[in-house]
């Protein structure tokens, strides 16, 4: 993964960070490359291995802020009714892209795991995949999330059977179905919910992604085609969602008094360090 960030973006990219509140979790449906291609006349191929480049951008961008978790959408379920043609160029991609970059993610600290319908992938991706997960199992620097074969309502209903199979077998009680219980049997369990998903390529839905997880995420949508994303745009999302104000179903007033709290309880603290 050779280093894309200039100067300048990693003079932008400190900027965010001195100002605060950078996101735990950023989420992206990475949209446009199909377009970007035939915008410039070419195969939409083109398109998908100039996307990668963008990957590689947000990989480092994203170590550069100190987020710790980035997740990717891939691939997703529909993506399998596109032509044959392009399913197979979009497979043989992630292969050679695995194969070319997880030394390199490796040795800069990132974790790379999956979510989605893994076994539905041809046996060489899975094979690759599952290389890359084991080498890279132990690092911490950066979780990257690929949402292969993946869609939201895909996941939901895989908790759901999972969680009517535990009930059949009363290994839980009726009582035990909750929220928590849920977001515990869904592919996500071990990892926080979205604090910011963005979407590249200005369309204004989230197709089928993570619906579960971004129920009180912030959403960004870029009109910039995903090969041509970078880390400025990166920068201008982040800059919106550090100027909204997160209240998780809270009025202004109710978070400003418990913001209160928190400060109080912090100053006490300083007075025993």
């Amino acid at each position: 993964m050779a280093k894309k960030l200039s100067q300048k973006d990693i003079e932008i990219l400190d900027s965010l960070k001195k100002s605060g509140n950078i996101p735990k979790h950023i989420a992206i449906i990475m949209d446009g490359n199909g377009r970007w291609a035939l915008n410039k006349g070419l195969p939409r191929a083109a398109g998908h291995r100039k996307g990668v480049e963008t990957v590689r951008i947000m990989v480092e961008s994203a170590i550069e802020l100190g987020v710790k978790y980035l997740t990717l959408y891939t691939f997703s379920t529909e993506n399998w009714k596109r032509p044959q043609k392009e399913i197979t160029m979009l497979m043989r991609l992630m292969v050679r892209t695995l194969q070319n970059e997880t030394n390199e993610l490796h040795a800069n600290g990132v974790r790379i795991r999956t979510i989605g319908d893994v076994n539905h992938l041809p046996k060489e991706v899975q094979k690759e995949l599952k290389q890359a997960i084991e080498r890279t199992k132990n690092n911490t620097k950066l979780n990257l999330n690929l949402a292969v074969s993946y869609s939201g309502r895909w996941e939901i209903t895989q908790a759901a059977k999972k969680i009517a199979m535990q009930y059949k077998a009363g290994e839980i009680k009726l009582s035990d179905i909750n929220e928590k219980l849920i977001s515990k049997t869904l592919d996500t369990k071990d990892i926080p919910d979205p604090d910011l998903m963005i979407r590249s390529g200005g369309e204004y839905r989230i197709s089928n992604f993570l619906i579960w997880q971004i129920a009180y995420s912030e959403l960004y949508v870029s009109k910039i085609l995903w090969p041509e994303f970078r880390a400025k745009d990166l920068a201008k999302a982040i800059s919106d969602y550090q100027s909204r104000e997160r209240r998780f179903g809270l009025i202004s007033e109710q978070l400003s008094q418990k913001q209160k709290k928190t400060d109080k309880v912090n100053d006490l603290s300083k007075e025993f360090v």
